[in-house]
This record gives C-alpha cells, structure tokens and sequence, in this order.
C-alpha cells in the first residue's frame, strides 16, 4: 500500500513532464517564435493568398504592425493595473484572511482555485498575480508541494478568456477597435450579452469551478513526495513605509492620501455620470479605468501606487514585443487575402453546428504557438468569422469558442506560466506537471459546450 501511495504521484508527474520537456526541445521563445511564424504566414500568403504580391505583403505587414499598438497598449494595461490592484494592502489582507479558513491542504487548493478563478473572471491579470500570492500563503501557513499549490492556482486561470477581462471578447464588444474583427466583418459590435453572459460560456466555466477542487485533490503528492516552499530563497517583497519625521513638501505630497482621494472622487463621479446621462462605458477602456481607480485608492497614496505599476510592468516586456509582429501577421493576411482561403477550408469541413467547435479545435492548437489572446485573435479571427457569416454559424459562439482554446491552452503554454512561477519562486516544469490535467479537463467540458450548448 505505501509504495502505491508513494508511486502514484509522481507517475502523473512524470507524464506531463515528459510532455513538457518535449515542448522545451521543439518550441522557442515566444518572441523568436512571432518571428518564425512572421516568415511563415508571409510565404504562405505569397503562395495562396488571391491578391498576393511583395508589395501588399510589405505594406499590409507594416501597417498591421502600428495598427495594433492602441489595442496592445490596452492589454497590457489589463495586467498592470490587475496586478497592482492585486498587491494594495487591503485586498491581500481580504485574500490572505479568505485563505486562512482552509484547515487541509486539500481545503487550501481548493479554496486558491476558486479565488483565482472569480478573479480571473474579472481581470486575467489580477488572476495571474492572485495565483502566485496565494500559493506562497499557503506555503507559509501548512506543509504542502508549493508546485501542486501553485498549479492550482494557475489552474484556475483557466477561465480568464471567459470572462469580462477577455481581450477577445473585449476587442469585439469595442466599437472601431483595431481587432474588431466581428465589426470589420459584420459591421455589428458584439456586447457582452451575446458572448461573455451567454449559456454556452457560462455553463462550461461553472461546470470548471465544480469539477477542478475534486481533480486537485486527486493530484495531491503525498507528504513523502512534497516539495516545500523555502522561503529563505524567494522571500516576500518589501513593502513600501511611509518616512518618518519631518517632511518636505514633495515628499509630504508623494505621501499624502490626498491624490489618491482625488482620482478615486473623480473615478466615481465619472462612474455616475456614466450612468445616468447613459454615456458609452464598455470594453477594455472601461476595464482598465475601473482597475486603475481602485488601485490608486486602495494603495492609500499616490507613491505606493506608482511603485506597484513599476513592478506589474516588469512582467509586460514580452508583450509588447510579441504584438506588434502579431499586428504585422493579421496585416500581411489582410492584404493578400489569405483569410478567405482559409476561411473556405473551414467552410469545406464545418456546417453551421460544428463551426465554432471546429474554431476550438483550432484555437488549442494555434495557442501552442501564439501563447497572447489578442495576438492570437489577430491571427485566427480574420478566417473564422468570414466562415461563421458564409455558413449562416454563431458568430458569438465561433468567436468565444477561439477564446476558450485560448484558456485551456494556456495550461500547457509556459508563456503565462513564467510571470506565475517567478512571483511565487518555483520551476514552471513541475507546475506544468499538474496543469496538464486541467487542460484536459477543460478540454473536454469546453469542447462539450461549444457541441451541445450552441
């Protein structure tokens, strides 16, 4: 009995890591890979793209290459402003004092991912930065595999691109936006109502915070097995201290809550107005106002919020290299008029039912080498939307069944696990290990609903 018990950890362990490791060997750095995929999509649009020719292909990739910046501006913005609202004091007192209720280390995993899921719900970047703050809490209260515990956390990232902090769902649900693609198309802006709030995404996501604790528990290492937190080689961050003794104006006013207080006045005035003269308040742009706001007034003053942003922003550098050359790709495809070849081959092999999950399939796969939801929209949008209109499918349900292969994807892409496992201070194989059976979970109960619930 007590070499089942010891054995069968690592046997689940060891599959993934293999898997990982295989990936590791085969797959690039994200940004070396924009790169590969650049050359490759620009040959294959020379090649089959009806309108092609060097000059389009040049111009088209240079113009998407800009035309993507307002929208990569905005998403970056989502992570900064989630993780600095994610390190304000009260709301990891609230976090830390939420997590104290767990008892077991079962509890504890299960309790991280709900959290992290309702968060990333939200705001995916607040989910990221929640996962990783949680897991080394949990790490510091009870003995447990900091890697299990961290996979639960990630684990419950699992549904970002399902929620009202989806770049895609975003992009589509903003009138003139670069990566409207929905609009570009249709001319119809899609409102939440008709892809975030809908049965068919709702259903699955719900059907996730259900299963995942039960599947977690089932992958607890046991206590022989656990890798624990050493705390002594990844410590906490400093927190910032207001100065002591007298103080010179500036400094007093760096210091002082009333800046704070003034944008957190303003925000909520703005929020009003909103309301009740029935101005335009929707998409990124109102996520990352609502996040800034609250972030600004919890940190308490101006300088503690300003050192947050500094530090969220350490985890943006790949992202704004990646999407411009993904701008640059969805022009390229653009002026050759590869989407419509494409867009034909889904047409070929879909009816108005299986389209969108068709579109998930696909999206699992393009995910594993365009790891950014917005640099993946880009990419995949421009040929599954035309094949959505010419087949008379979902238009709604082909675009969220490309954000949920985004989300379950992302289990197994080490491209969001890093800024996780950096905060936390763990190798991103071992979190992987455990992640892999939330991709297949989400594998199946996403791919059910875009065939049952559409």
């Amino acid at each position: 009995m007590k070499t089942s018990v010891t054995h069968a950890p690592a046997k689940k362990v060891g599959f993934t890591e293999a898997t990982i490791q295989l990936f590791e060997r085969i797959i690039p750095d994200p940004f070396v890979l924009a790169i590969l995929i650049t050359a490759v999509v620009g040959a294959l649009a020379l090649i089959f793209g009806p309108h092609a020719s060097v000059d389009r292909l040049v111009t088209g990739w240079y113009k998407g290459f800009f035309g993507i910046l307002t929208f990569a501006f905005q998403i970056t913005l989502v992570l900064v402003t989630g993780h600095a609202f994610a390190h304000a004091p009260p709301v990891q007192r609230v976090f830390k004092g939420l997590i104290s209720i767990a008892r077991t280390p079962v509890q504890a995993a299960a309790l991280t991912f709900l959290l992290v899921a309702i968060a990333s719900f939200f705001n995916w970047g607040l989910g990221l930065v929640v996962s990783a703050l949680l897991a080394r809490e949990v790490a510091k209260r009870m003995k447990v595999d900091f890697a299990w515990i961290v996979a639960a956390g990630f684990s419950g990232w699992v549904v970002w691109a399902s929620g009202i902090s989806s770049s895609i769902a975003l992009a589509q649900s903003t009138a003139g936006s670069a990566m409207n693609v929905v609009q570009k198309v249709t001319g119809t802006v899609l409102p939440f109502g008709d892809t975030v709030f809908t049965r068919f995404n709702l259903v699955p996501t719900v059907a996730m915070m259900i299963v995942m604790p039960f599947v977690l528990a089932w992958l607890k290492p046991s206590d022989e097995n656990a890798v624990v937190l050493d705390t002594t080689l990844h410590p906490d961050p400093p927190v910032r201290q207001k100065p002591q003794g007298p103080l010179s104006f500036a400094k007093w006013l760096e210091h002082s809550w009333i800046g704070s207080a003034f944008i957190g006045v303003l925000g909520v005035a703005l929020l009003v107005y909103t309301r009740y003269e029935h101005v335009a308040f929707s998409g990124v742009n109102a996520v990352i106002f609502v996040m800034f706001i609250a972030g600004i007034v919890l940190h308490g003053y101006p300088l503690a919020y300003a050192d947050a942003v500094k530090n969220a922003a350490k985890q943006t550098g790949s992202m704004m290299l990646q999407y411009p050359l993904y701008g640059g790709i969805m022009g390229m495809m653009d002026a050759t008029g590869l989407p419509d070849v494409i867009s034909h081959f889904f047409i070929a092999i879909s009816n108005a039912h299986t389209l969108p999950f068709w579109s998930y399939i696909c999206s699992l796969i393009v995910t594993f080498f365009i790891p950014s939801g917005g640099g993946h929209w880009a990419v995949q949008g421009p040929f599954v939307v035309p094949a959505a209109v010419a087949l008379h499918a979902s238009v709604p349900a082909t675009t969220m069944a490309v954000a949920m292969g985004e989300q379950v994807s992302n289990m197994m892409q080490p491209f969001w696990a890093a800024p996780v496992v950096a905060m936390a201070g763990i190798g991103v194989q071992r979190v992987l290990g455990f992640t892999v059976v939330t991709f297949l979970v989400g594998l199946v109960i996403y791919g059910a609903a875009m065939l049952f619930l559409v």
